[in-house]
C-alpha cells in the first residue's frame, strides 16, 4: 500500500461513495468496513484494516480461525506427520537402519493433534483481533440491507462489507449415509480410537491425504472415488502414482465406483453398497469418512436482503476484484467457490480489503500454486 492511504482513515476521510452513510443518525455503530467470518480470508481483512486505521469489525458465530486452525490444515498436517513416522519406521532398512512396528496409541496421537491446535490458536484469537483494534462480536451475522449487517443484538452499518463465511462439507446422495459411524473432516477429529474398517468417500486432495494417513496409522481403509482416476485436478499421471502408493500402503482403491446404500443391522457390523458398471458389491466399515467436496456456506445470512448474487452452487458470484452484485460489497475464500485453499483465502482477502476500503481495482492471480500432502507430495502451479 501506498504511503498516503493509511491517513485517509486517520484524518476522518472517506470517499465519496462511502460519505453518505455516516449521515444516518438511527445506526448506533458504525464501521468502514464489517467482515462476515473469522476464518482465514476475515481474519487477515480484518488485520490489514486495523493496520491502516480503518474502524473494523469481525463477526463470527462460532470461533476465529476457521477451517484451516480447526478442522483442516493444522490437524490434518499434525495427522500426517505421525502417520509419516510410523511409515519411517516400518521401512528404516531403506537407510541401512532396523525396521520396527511402531506401537500406535491412537489417543495420544490425537492428543498431539488438539495440543498443535492449543499452540496455533493464540495467534487466530479474539484477543489478537482486538489488541490489534478490531472489534470483535461473537454471534451469527446476517445482512439487513445492503448497508447493515445485523448480529447479537448490534445493529452494524458500513461502509464496505466482506463475506468471508468459508465452507462446509458436502454429503453425497447415499441413501443411509447417517448417523454416529458417519464422518466429516470436521467430526473426525474427536475420534478416540481408531476404526479398524474405515470407508473413505472421495479420491480428492482430502480423501487421499487421510486415507493414506490413516492406513499408516493401522485402519484397513477402502477409499471409493466415482470418477476413474485420483486427483482431478491434477494430471493423470499423477493420479496413478498415488493410487499406486495409497495401494503399496494397504489401502483398497476403487475407482469408478458409485457409493449406492448404506445398510445397517442392530449389533452388526454397516455395510456400503458399490455399484461398478451395474455390478453391486459390498464394503464392511466401522466408520466412513466423508470427503466428497464442499459447499459454500452462504445460507442464512441474509444475502438476499443484501441483493447479492449466488450461483448454481451456492456460491457469491464476484468478479475479479471479489466484487459481488451489492455496490459495497465484497467477498473473500471458499464462499466464492474458488480454489478451496488456506494461501488462496489470504490472497484473496489482500484484494478484497484494500479495494473495499480504498475503492482499488487490484485483481485476484489465478495462476496460484498449490500442494496435495499425500506421500509423495502433488505440486500444482500454472498450466498443465
Amino acid at each position: 500500500m501506498s504511503g498516503g492511504e493509511p491517513s485517509a482513515f486517520r484524518e476522518g476521510h472517506r470517499s465519496h461513495a462511502h460519505s453518505a452513510l455516516w449521515e444516518s443518525a438511527d445506526v448506533i455503530d458504525r464501521y468502514d468496513l464489517v467482515i462476515l467470518g473469522g476464518g482465514t480470508a476475515g481474519l487477515v481483512s480484518a488485520f490489514i484494516a486495523a493496520g491502516v486505521g480503518a474502524r473494523v469489525a469481525l463477526v463470527e458465530r462460532d470461533r476465529t480461525g476457521g477451517d484451516c486452525l480447526w478442522t483442516g490444515c493444522v490437524p490434518s498436517k499434525s495427522l500426517i506427520a505421525a502417520a509419516r513416522a510410523a511409515h519411517r519406521m516400518r521401512h528404516a532398512d531403506a537407510v541401512g537402519l532396523a525396521p520396527v512396528e511402531p506401537a500406535i496409541d491412537f489417543a495420544r496421537v490425537m492428543d498431539r493433534v488438539h495440543a498443535v491446535i492449543a499452540e496455533i490458536e493464540p495467534h487466530d484469537s479474539p484477543a489478537r483481533l482486538r489488541d490489534a483494534g478490531v472489534e470483535v462480536i461473537v454471534g451469527a451475522g446476517q445482512f439487513v440491507d445492503g448497508s447493515t449487517i445485523q448480529a447479537d443484538g448490534h445493529r452494524l452499518r458500513f461502509a464496505s462489507a466482506i463475506v468471508a463465511t468459508g465452507s462446509e462439507p458436502a454429503l453425497p446422495p447415499v441413501s443411509g449415509l447417517t448417523g454416529a459411524d458417519v464422518l466429516t473432516t470436521e467430526s473426525v477429529w474427536a475420534l478416540r480410537e481408531l476404526p479398524g474398517r474405515l470407508v473413505v468417500l472421495g479420491g480428492g486432495p482430502i480423501g487421499c491425504e487421510l486415507g493414506q494417513a490413516f492406513a499408516r496409522l493401522g485402519a484397513s481403509v477402502t477409499l471409493v472415488e466415482l470418477a476413474d482416476r485420483l486427483l482431478l485436478k491434477e494430471e493423470p499421471d499423477a493420479g496413478a502414482l498415488i493410487a499406486r502408493r495409497l495401494a503399496a500402503d494397504g489401502v483398497d482403491v476403487r475407482l469408478g465406483t458409485r457409493a449406492v446404500e448404506v445398510l445397517r443391522a442392530e449389533g452388526a457390523p454397516g455395510q456400503l453398497v458399490l455399484d461398478v458398471d451395474g455390478e453391486r458389491d459390498t464394503v464392511t466399515f466401522d466408520r466412513v469418512l466423508i470427503a466428497a467436496g464442499r459447499r459454500p456456506r452462504t445460507a442464512g445470512i441474509g444475502l438476499e436482503a443484501a441483493h447479492v448474487e449466488i450461483d448454481q452452487r451456492a456460491a457469491i458470484v464476484v468478479d475479479d476484484r471479489l466484487r459481488t452484485s451489492a455496490p459495497r460489497i465484497y467477498a473473500a475464500g471458499d464462499v466464492t467457490a474458488r480454489l478451496p485453499f488456506t494461501h488462496v483465502a489470504a490472497h484473496h482477502a489482500r484484494v478484497a480489503s484494500v479495494n473495499a476500503l480504498f475503492g482499488m481495482r487490484r485483481t485476484v492471480d489465478e495462476t496460484i500454486p498449490w500442494v496435495t500432502f499425500t506421500d509423495p507430495e502433488v505440486a500444482h502451479v500454472g498450466l498443465t
